[in-house]
Formats: structure tokens, sequence, C-alpha cells
């Protein structure tokens, strides 16, 4: 399926285009834009060993039982952990990755900080090692659909559905505040919906791979050494975008993005490129959500605004007090 508005592909189940909120059409392939969300051709698969690793074992406990999915750097699988009975999910590092050092450590970082997290709103990491000459590490499995395959299915959300997944997602980002971990990669794509127990839904975020750490006291640190961008375009801070030091405002703003597109199926800021979406967030003034959807609260409208602002400063100081905003307004 693609849009006919902006090009992007999707699943074959897919109905609405998560950038824009157009119909999806079935069309012939394209070159797609920097978000395709598809899944790879065979061909691609089978030219990488940590794609077959299906009816293996790792360290003679993780018994692999069909791949679930894929990253940009990663294999994950549905497993069976011999030890305990239980259904694990396991990320494996792709193969040509597996010498590099950065994702190694990308890889080993993402597993020492999530391990020392503990909230429903963030996925559990339980362990992380190396079999077969891949690196990989063990999460809890999360029977659910991500939150972009609810937006390709059901297009935009009405406000009722919208407000528990994003204070889930709150609360689970305070918590990783608190310890000091910016997730700085937060999209639909890293966020699952899950029933618990008793049949309510929740929100649970994944993919702490471009997590990093606060230094002690108030100061945090650069994205990278060399002030490397890191991220996804559509979803990145302007001081995210210029490589500088970024705090947990970083994360409210990527948050309030999100919202915008869960509630109205469009981004705040155009481009059809990924250098011109980067270049639009730096420069350009957000589109206002209830100039693309005329029944959102005025409240709510202002409360996004505010996640948005160009200026660090003039964001909301913490997620719950983002989340507070949400609630309120919502009312």
């Amino acid at each position: 399926m693609r849009c006919p508005s902006c090009g992007t592909e999707y699943e074959a189940t897919a109905k609405y285009c998560i950038r824009d909120g157009s119909v999806l059409q079935t069309q012939s392939a394209t070159t797609a834009l920097h978000r395709t969300i598809q899944v790879p051709s065979p061909r691609g698969i089978l030219t990488d060993p940590a794609a077959e690793l299906a009816g293996k074992v790792l360290e003679r406990r993780y018994r692999i039982e069909t791949r679930v999915g894929q990253g940009g750097m990663a294999h994950v699988y549905r497993a069976r952990d011999e030890t305990t009975g239980g259904l694990v999910a396991v990320k494996v590092l792709m193969s040509h990755l597996t010498g590099d050092g950065e994702s190694a450590l990308r890889l080993r970082r993402e597993a020492e900080y999530v391990m020392r997290l503990h909230h429903p709103s963030i996925c559990p990491i339980l362990g992380f090692g190396q079999d077969f000459g891949l690196a990989y590490l063990v999460m809890a499995f999360l029977d659910g659909e991500t939150l972009t395959n609810r937006e390709s299915q059901q297009g935009p959300l009405s406000l009722q559905s919208a407000m528990p997944i994003m204070l889930d997602l709150c609360a689970g980002l305070q918590h990783a505040h608190d310890a000091g971990i910016l997730h700085r990669d937060l999209k639909p794509e890293n966020v699952m919906l899950v029933k618990g127990p008793g049949g309510q839904e929740r929100a649970v975020l994944t993919d702490f791979g471009l997590a990093k750490q606060h230094i002690a006291g108030p100061a945090v640190m650069k994205l990278t050494a060399t002030g490397i961008v890191v991220g996804t375009p559509e979803f990145m801070s302007p001081e995210q975008i210029r490589g500088r030091a970024v705090d947990h405002r970083s994360d409210i703003y990527s948050l309030g993005v999100l919202l915008f597109e869960l509630l109205s199926g469009q981004l705040p800021f155009a481009g059809t490129t990924a250098q011109e979406m980067m270049i639009n967030h730096l420069t350009s003034r957000p589109l206002s959500l209830g100039s693309v959807r005329a029944d959102i609260p005025p409240a709510v409208d202002a409360a996004v605004a505010r996640a948005v602002a160009n200026r660090p400063d003039d964001r909301y100081a913490s997620m719950s007090a983002f989340g507070g905003a949400l609630q309120a307004a919502a009312r």
C-alpha cells in the first residue's frame, strides 16, 4: 500500500498514512521516503545470518521461534525461555554490525539503562549476551500492536482514545527521566499497545537504543562526542538536530510531535526529505493542531504547542507537568 500524497509505503493491511492522513492506495512500488514502514524483502533477509535464527537456541536457554520484526539495527524474535517456560523477545544485532564497536555498545547500553528501570510503561530488559557470533538482548514479550499499526489501521485517534496512551507514556518517561535517562527516539514505532490482565490496554515504551544518561548535577551530555545527529527527523527537537546538549525537554518535544500526529494524522512540520524536515523544525512555526482538526479543544491545542516550542525553556518543565496539562485540558 502507498500514500498518494507523500509516497510512503506500508504493509498490505494498512489503510491510512500516518504522515498526512491520506487513504492508502495499491500502486506499483516507488522510492519511499525516509520513514518507510514495510517488511524487508526476502532477498535482504537471507543475506543476514542474524535473520536466520529460527529453531536455534541461544546460550542453551532461549529457543528462537519466529522473527516478529526488524529495526534499523536489529532483528526481533519471539523465543521460549527454556528455564522458565515463558515467552520472551530477543533483539539480535544485525550481523554486519556485530563488529561495529559503536553499535554493540549501543545495544549493551540499552540493556544496562533499561534494566535499572521498573515501570509498567517501559518494556523490561531481562539480559544481554552473545552467541553464534551475534550480540543480543532479551526483553519481555509484549503481545500487542505498535502505535504505528493502530494509526495506519484507524487513522487519527479520538482525544478519548489518545489520552490514556499519552498519560502512560508521560508516566513511563518521567520514571526514566527521574533515573537520569533520556529516550531520544520517541515515535509511534517505538510504542506498543498491550492488554493487561484485566483487559485494560496500556502503552509501553520500547527501543531505548539511543538512550543517553545525564551526567551528575543539572548538566547534560552531548549527543555524541562528534556531534553526529541521531534520531528520527520527524520527531527530533531543534537542539537534537543541531547536535547540541539535550535534556528531558527534548523528549517532551518529541512526545508533543507524536501527539500531534496521533490526533491529526499529519505532522506539525512539513517536509518531503529528511533534510527538509529538519530545517523546518529549526526555522518554521509548527502547524496549529486546531487548524487541522476543528474538534480539538483549544486547551489541548495550547498544550501541544507548548510542548513543541522551539526553545527548551518555553516547554513544560517535566513530563509530569505535560501529562497533567493534557489531562486538565482534555477535561
